[in-house]
C-alpha cells in the first residue's frame, strides 16, 4: 500500500472517530467504527474484499486521538 492511500484510509479512520466521540461513544466503539469506515473505504477503492479490507486496516494501528 503506498503512502497516499495509507494517508485516506487514515483520515476516513479519523473522521469517523471523531464523529463517534462527538457523538458520546467511547473510544473503544468509536475505534470499532473507525477501523469499519476505513475499511470500507479501502475495500471500494481497490476491491479488495472486506476481511482484507480489513486486515490491512488493522495493521496500520490507527488509535484514536
Amino acid at each position: 500500500m503506498d503512502e497516499p492511500m495509507r494517508k485516506m484510509i487514515a483520515e476516513a479512520y479519523d473522521e469517523t472517530v471523531s464523529e463517534a466521540m462527538a457523538q458520546g461513544h467511547p473510544p473503544e466503539k468509536a475505534h470499532g467504527e473507525g477501523i469499519i469506515a476505513a475499511a470500507m473505504f479501502l475495500s471500494s477503492m481497490t476491491g479488495v474484499e472486506d476481511a482484507a479490507a480489513r486486515a490491512k486496516v488493522e495493521s496500520l494501528g490507527l488509535e484514536p486521538n
